[in-house]
């Protein structure tokens, strides 16, 4: 009998404990405010005529509205098995962020994947960030935010390479890939390698819907450098070539630095977009962005940037935005913000100056920003 009973505590103990060794976090953030724009555009198509100004509710300033859920199980021996899911949503109106495929939902949107770390490094396989996304944060003094950054400029690539806005597979280059399998490597003295490979899931052609990308990153102190490389087949597809071939018609490349010297922050990078639907190149475009920041305080501080685009095509689609914004933060999940921004479209450019409000083409447009952003 003290046996059985014996057993049966220290089974209880060792569940007790495996469950403690699990972690589950919901989590999420709201980030609404106004704004006003004097130029406005029905949709990210290059024809839409300008349809006035327009001041409203705008969700998504800095980054967009999400929730989700991560967790984590301990292995043992430094070994993890990780989970997320996570998606976006309108602040305004409840509605989930835009799906991979225009016309379908998706309430994790964003991401869902599962994998394992540990010394080796990482692997997560499933829809989740392209590893460039997470470059474009890191070399911008703007941090690749939804006004006026690196992010909105690469919009830019997007919608002049034809991207409609309808839904999460743009272009030019990626912020969510599905199917994807994502390798990072262990933090060698400052240094980190993202190795994706997405397939494409096409019966009798394993080349075709594929997507793979390589990310190399440094950070030494307040010193930031990023190298990016990202090619896909057979991406947003049009109804003229509903099926997937395995054309190489995505590609993406990027250098960038950023230099944090404690109260100033400086960033530059330049960046290069191709397109084709078959051969040759449809459109080949050029970023280059320059940014600089002062902090007053762990609390507040003040960011600038200046992104130019233009297309090797055509010399009369060129486009320059400035943007300037401050934040203030109430507390540790609670940031106030404001921002202000112009940008300068000529020829077919439509670069926006925050994402989810598009320009018509060839216009200038002004745009003034506030909001707050509170995480959870």
């Amino acid at each position: 009998m003290k046996l059985k009973l014996i057993g049966m505590t220290t089974m209880i103990l060792c569940a007790g404990a495996a469950q403690a060794q699990t972690s589950v976090t919901l989590y999420g953030a709201i980030d609404t405010g106004l704004m006003y724009q004097n130029t406005t555009a029905a949709n990210f198509s290059q024809k839409t005529p300008d349809t006035g100004t327009t001041f409203r509710y705008k969700d998504a300033g800095m980054y967009a509205s999400t929730w989700g859920m991560k967790g984590s199980e301990d292995l043992g021996g430094g070994y993890h098995a990780n989970f997320r899911l996570q998606g976006a949503f309108n602040s305004g109106s409840g509605a989930v962020g835009l799906p991979d495929t225009t016309g379908t939902v998706a309430v994790f949107n964003q991401v869902t994947s599962v994998g394992l770390s540990g010394p080796f490094g990482s692997v997560d396989v499933g829809r989740q960030y392209a590893a460039m996304a997470w470059a474009l944060v890191d070399t911008d003094v703007r941090g690749a935010e939804y006004f006026g950054s690196a992010f909105t400029a690469w919009i830019g690539m997007n919608t002049v390479a034809g991207w409609l806005g309808s839904n999460t597979n743009g272009a030019v280059g990626a912020v969510y890939d599905s199917n994807a399998i994502i390798y990072k490597t262990p933090n060698f003295n400052g240094v980190t390698l993202s190795l994706e490979y997405a397939p494409g899931e096409v019966a009798g052609n394993n080349t075709a819907g594929s997507r793979e990308s390589a990310v190399l990153q440094y950070v030494n102190g307040g010193l930031h450098l990023s190298g990016v490389y990202y090619n896909a087949h057979d991406t947003n597809l049009t109804p003229a070539s509903p099926a997937p071939s395995g054309v190489d018609n995505n590609r993406f490349i990027q250098l960038g630095a950023l230099y944090d010297m404690g109260s100033w922050i400086m960033s530059a990078s330049y960046s290069n977009g191709k397109t084709k639907s078959l051969a040759p190149y449809s459109s080949d475009i050029d970023m280059y962005s320059a940014g600089l920041g002062y902090h007053f305080s762990p609390v507040f501080k003040i960011t600038s940037g200046v992104y130019y685009l233009k297309d090797k095509n055509n010399s009369l689609n060129k486009s320059t935005s400035y943007a300037l914004g401050a934040e203030y933060q109430l507390s540790k999940r609670t940031t106030l913000y404001g921002d202000v921004g112009r940008v300068d479209n000529k020829g077919n450019m439509n670069q926006t100056l925050s994402y989810g409000s598009p320009v018509a083409q060839g216009l200038a447009t002004t745009a003034v920003m506030l909001g707050m952003r509170h995480t959870f």
